[in-house]
């Protein structure tokens, strides 16, 4: 990424002998059809995170990072705080989950298997499988979790 006063000039006197083209007045020009739909770059400060409870499980908060609205076309960025003591019940999402833990050690169940996770833990959740969380330590424990945008369908699992 360059500063925003830095020219073109650089780029432009490149010295590849080739022409340069416009692409307003030439047809053949080297031209992006979704130039004008490419997302802006943000950057979004911690401070201007809003977390919430998560309906399903008391100690459990979202505060979005990134989705659709910041104009991110494909993802949406979670960060999840899970307090000393909570616990997610058991459920499935319709969408995989991709997590990192940034914080704490807690115990993720997926399908069979429980695991204790920590600082720089990547996981993959698949479309479909049964998971849940137990923080049992004293620390709050956080993950960043990314899932496709669009609707997810959560089902709790008895």
């Amino acid at each position: 990424m360059r500063d925003a006063d830095e020219t073109d000039a650089t780029a432009a006197s490149a010295g590849d002998g080739a022409p340069d083209s416009n692409p307003d007045t030439d047809p053949d020009a080297d031209t992006d059809p979704d130039a004008d739909t490419d997302p802006d770059p943000v950057v979004r400060r911690r401070d201007a995170v809003t977390y919430e409870p998560v309906d399903a499980a008391e100690g459990l908060s979202k505060g979005v990072l990134l989705d659709a609205s910041d104009g991110a076309p494909h993802f949406a960025m979670r960060r999840f705080e899970l307090a000393p003591g909570a616990a997610v019940p058991r459920h499935t999402n319709a969408v995989e989950h991709e997590q990192y833990v940034l914080a704490g050690e807690y115990v993720v169940g997926i399908g069979d298997e429980e695991h204790v996770v920590s600082p720089g833990d990547a996981l993959l959740i698949p479309a479909g499988v049964e998971h849940w969380y137990r923080n049992e330590g004293d620390e709050p424990g956080a993950f960043v979790c990314v899932v496709p945008n669009g609707d997810d369908t959560i089902e709790l699992v008895e």
